[in-house]
């Protein structure tokens, strides 16, 4: 019997490159089995050393994940299709909403009582509000539906939302929401608009460059509504201030980029019972859901453990369509109107996956997990924590004798210019490799260094580089574990080098 396993982008390059792979097995392990023995590449993604599927991966059949049916021994019957759903990092890029969370953290008191500001609340304060001649007229589309009518711009008058990110989910979020007439906008960012997020941060454009993202997107969202407040926190998230900004919102609206941020933003949702609006993106994938602990599961019935860092590539690294964070943050936007109308079916306990490849969109079934250690019956987390900790990102630390293995960009050009003998390897991506190159590089992405490092000798100084350093450092440990020592890393990878050195390559 023949079973299909859908496969997700990120997970892709480990599978030849394949969006599913049958496979023939009785067993949801079997199948597994079959998959990493055909593809090994995919199997450190998957398992941990112990052999167990890793938190951060779900596997589903059809639309029941295993871990509530019989975990690994659930059979598999004719007819039924696995899909993987790994943990996806990106809702803009790495550095782009820079609503990170410091790991400066002031430890919060447990929270006992309801926070004002609720979506229970809505009904009560819309009833003291009132729209003008104006308004009625530029919402007058909304107010023609029976699922709307004044009643219910009424409501969405009275809401208030927390965006948390003015980038690739932001700029659809805070567009639709403001035209939907939401009466208070909330956004939290601290980056500045660069060239590279034009390509998908539509809110923002060429005139901006240079300028604070949220003086950029106030300005072009009061243009698009004068009639709603928007309020702007130029600050970082962290477990210090996250209580106090969600306090006053209904809806939380998460756009970030990294796991610490995710897991404090759902953690804060939790505790204060707000419902947290959760979309991701990578590549041409992108996940979309609800996350209210009142009603469903949060995001650590999901994903109980984030991923070691540097596991999951970020949209920094693997890119992302430009179009595609503009569905995902529709679908946010959508799920954000209909709960303060209180109208349709939201996505509390449905999880939405969107291929933009093959244009088609699949819902899975999320349950609470009852051993969920922040909305289980036993909660084990009363406050906010070290999400950087958590996440297991610590401030780097050298270790004896690291810097020997690193070289900065000028360095690397005067021992070039010299006439030194050194082996340079580009370790990115082939398409990334047509965009830019550093003159006489070889090319060995990193996933083929492990096969290909007999091309290389051990007697030369190799110096390794990708973008920006990290897919090197990591080539630089393979090839330092098969015994290679003249090893170098070019610090700030081929960006810093069209910086500093040649500035007629193109940067992206």
């Amino acid at each position: 019997m023949s079973t299909p396993i859908h496969i997700p982008t990120p997970l892709r390059p480990y599978a030849g490159g394949a969006d599913r792979v049958s496979v023939e097995a009785a067993t949801v392990d079997e199948a597994l089995a079959h998959l990493t023995a055909s593809h090994p590449g995919l199997k450190k993604h998957l398992f941990t050393d112990e052999g167990r599927l890793r938190s951060f991966v779900n596997v589903y059949v059809n639309d029941e994940e295993i871990r509530h049916l019989s975990g690994g021994n659930t059979p598999i019957k004719p007819g039924d299709e696995l899909t993987i759903v790994p943990s996806i990092a990106g809702g803009a890029a790495a550095g782009e909403s820079s609503a990170t969370a410091s790991s400066a953290v002031a430890t919060s008191p447990p929270v006992d009582v309801p926070a004002p500001g609720r979506l229970a609340d809505i009904p009560a304060r819309a009833a003291a509000v009132t729209l003008s001649n104006d308004e009625i007229q530029r919402y007058s589309r909304h107010l023609i539906m029976p699922e709307v009518t004044m009643a219910g711009q009424k409501k969405l008058k009275a809401a208030s939302v927390l965006m948390i990110g003015a980038g690739g989910l932001g700029s659809p979020l805070g567009l639709y929401l403001t035209a939907a007439g939401v009466g208070r906008l909330g956004i939290v960012d601290f980056d500045v608009v660069d060239v590279t997020n034009l390509q998908r941060q539509i809110v923002h454009g060429t005139s901006s460059l240079g300028n604070p993202k949220l003086e950029s997107a106030k300005g072009r969202l009061a243009d698009l509504n004068p009639n709603i407040r928007i309020d702007t926190y130029e600050t970082a998230l962290t477990s210090g201030n996250a209580l106090e900004l969600f306090r006053e919102y209904d809806i939380v609206v998460d756009g970030t980029d990294n796991f610490p941020t995710r897991y404090l933003v759902n953690d804060a949702c939790v505790l204060l019972e707000k419902p947290n609006v959760y979309g991701s993106i990578f590549r041409f994938d992108g996940q979309a859901s609800v996350f209210w602990a009142e009603k469903g599961p949060c995001y650590r019935c999901l994903y109980p453990e984030p991923p070691p860092p540097g596991l999951v590539p970020s949209c920094a690294e693997g890119g992302v369509l430009g179009i595609l964070p503009g569905v995902i943050g529709v679908i946010q936007a959508t799920e954000t109107v209909k709960l303060i109308l209180g109208a349709g079916t939201s996505l509390v306990g449905r999880l939405l996956l969107f291929d933009a490849l093959r244009m088609s969109f699949r819902e899975l079934k999320l349950k609470k997990n009852p051993e969920c250690p922040i909305c289980g019956p036993n909660r084990t987390i009363h406050e906010l924590i070290d999400y950087q900790q958590f996440c297991g990102i610590t401030p780097h630390v050298a270790e004896p004798g690291e810097a020997e293995f690193e070289i900065a960009p000028a360095e690397l050009k005067a021992r070039l210019d010299r006439g030194d003998r050194l082996t340079i390897i580009d370790v990115r991506e082939p398409h990334e490799y047509e965009i830019n190159r550093i003159e006489g590089s070889l090319l060995i992405p990193l996933g083929q260094v492990p096969e290909r490092m007999h091309e290389l000798s051990s007697a030369d100084e190799i110096v390794l580089h990708c973008k920006a350093g990290l897919r090197s450092q990591k080539a630089l440990a393979i090839l330092r574990g098969a015994g290679f020592s003249r090893l170098k890393n070019l610090t700030g990878g081929i960006d810093r080098w069209a910086r500093e050195v040649d500035p007629s390559l193109p940067l992206y």
